[in-house]
């Protein structure tokens, strides 16, 4: 085999993507880490702690964000999308189109001075739309590469030809708007798909009032509340008044479980709401918290007694019955009915603040890289691995991990990248 096979792509900058390309590299092999967004880092960067142990999210990743960073066997390739795949197991050619920051990623330092001149507001996507941020931002605080980005869809320079008000003011004259989108070609002898996840957009189910009632949020437009890095600063605060909570509804299954819309389990929900719940807690230990279930999923290590610590020591209280309708009162207090299945009885809960556990979903763009690689999807658009081989796609030497082959929480997400990763060495150390 020739030398420039011995390398591997890695499709997706979270934490599967990561770990996978840091075995790889650990291992003596070339990584090329492909990510579409300005930074790596996923869906977990958005966290606030990680159950079942609680531990800061950010505190986990942020040493696996530099390791890829500085690691000599790893490329990044941020703002970046795999766009054509040619050849077979060994020998791939991939074309990588590369979109433009315009800012130099050599001479920027991230100190934010553009930033504080820059005339536009434009929803903060990382903190899911709840503040505002410029046409040249940083992804995230700690995202990695740790330069900033010009919107190209918002700058002003850049749809109108007017501005350029933050080129006058960077000393370091990073800012170059000649930059254009390119194309490179890598070859590379395997493949591992880690795009992870989307959340499902609960507003498709008008009974549930999101975008109606402002105090009705999803899971996780709650991280990003309860987040030291997020937009109140880690105070949990009501969106409509920034009064604090003490009395919040968790709703499982929103999406999930629903021949409407999704009709599998996300898996990670349960246990998901839980962590929240014990958050709020040790927020504020006046907040009482209710989590309406339909079936409680705790199978993973630690987890059931995960639970029980909950209902013990945190306050939370699970209420097996599928939520009908939210509705609110006249204080804008979320108002839920239901059904208390163990009692065949229709209720009624008014509380401070509903939180809905949205269904993971396949990644947006994951049809068209399927068709891009040549491999199958499943009847829910994730992509299809094999029974018996359950990191293989159905193309030899391409691989996937995580969430973009069924919903997964983070430590198998982990231990799948693992094996993807030792599945990719044996393809290109042959």
């Amino acid at each position: 085999m020739e030398e420039k096979t011995k390398a591997v792509l890695v499709i997706g900058g979270g934490i599967a993507g990561i770990q996978a390309a840091l075995d790889l590299g650990d291992m003596g092999i070339k990584v090329h880490l492909v990510e579409r967004k300005p930074a790596i880092g996923g869906r977990m960067a958005q966290l606030d702690k990680t159950f079942p142990t609680n531990d800061c999210s950010i505190c986990i990743l942020s040493p696996k964000l530099a390791d890829c960073f500085r690691h000599p066997n790893i490329t990044l390739h941020t703002l970046s999308e795999v766009k054509n795949v040619t050849g077979q197991m060994g020998d791939f050619s991939v074309k990588l189109r590369k979109y433009a920051r315009f800012v130099k990623e050599n001479e920027c330092i991230n100190c934010g001075e553009c930033a504080a001149k820059c005339p536009v507001k434009v929803p903060d996507e990382f903190d899911m739309g709840l503040r505002k941020r410029e046409a040249i931002y940083p992804y995230y605080l700690q995202g990695v590469p740790a330069v900033m980005t010009i919107d190209r869809e918002n700058c002003l320079y850049l749809t109108r030809g007017v501005c350029r008000i933050c080129e006058k003011f960077c000393t370091r004259e990073a800012i170059d708007f000649e930059q254009k989108d390119t194309d490179v070609t890598l070859h590379v002898g395997a493949i591992i798909v880690a795009t992870g996840f989307d959340p499902f957009d609960p507003s498709g189910i008008p009974e549930y009032g999101y975008k109606r009632y402002r105090n009705i949020i999803t899971s996780l437009e709650y991280e990003r509340l309860i987040c030291a890095s997020g937009p109140t600063g880690g105070h949990l605060t009501r969106p409509s008044d920034k009064k604090p909570t003490e009395n919040i509804a968790f709703i499982q299954c929103v999406g999930s479980r629903d021949l409407k819309n999704n009709r599998y389990c996300s898996s990670v929900c349960c246990m998901h709401a839980t962590k929240e719940a014990m958050l709020a807690y040790e927020h504020n230990p006046k907040v009482k918290s209710h989590i309406f279930y339909m079936d409680l999923r705790a199978a993973g290590k630690g987890f059931q007694k995960y639970v029980a610590r909950g209902e013990q020591e945190y306050n939370i209280s699970y209420v097996r019955g599928r939520v009908a309708k939210i509705t609110e009162d006249r204080n804008e207090n979320p108002i839920v009915r239901y059904e208390e299945t163990q009692t065949s009885k229709t209720e009624k809960m008014t509380v401070d603040l509903a939180v809905l556990a949205t269904s993971l979903i396949p990644r947006r763009g994951a049809e068209e890289l399927a068709k891009v690689l040549g491999v199958e999807l499943d009847e829910y658009n994730f992509f299809k691995t094999d029974p018996l081989n359950p990191l293989d796609t159905t193309k030899p030497g391409i691989f996937a991990c995580g969430c973009c082959r069924e919903p997964t929480d983070i430590p198998e997400s982990v231990t799948q990248a693992s094996g993807a990763a030792e599945r990719a060495a044996e393809t290109v150390m042959r």
